[in-house]
């Protein structure tokens, strides 16, 4: 259980990064916000539902 929730982890931490990485170039591009933009929201959606199932699952491995 330990090995999934650092798993779990490490996951939110490399989207953290995509995100702060990515979300600005893609408003500094122009025209590519009208495109991306349903991957952006699609993206901030699963990094909060991970952020709350991380939560919930670490209450169960302590």
């Amino acid at each position: 259980m330990s090995i999934l929730l650092q798993v779990l982890v490490f996951v939110l931490i490399a989207l953290s990064v995509a995100l702060v990485i990515g979300i600005p170039v893609v408003l500094a591009s122009p025209g590519q916000w009208d495109k991306l933009k349903n991957l952006i929201y699609g993206s901030g959606a699963a990094w909060s539902a991970l952020v709350i199932f991380i939560g919930v699952f670490n209450s169960f491995v302590s």
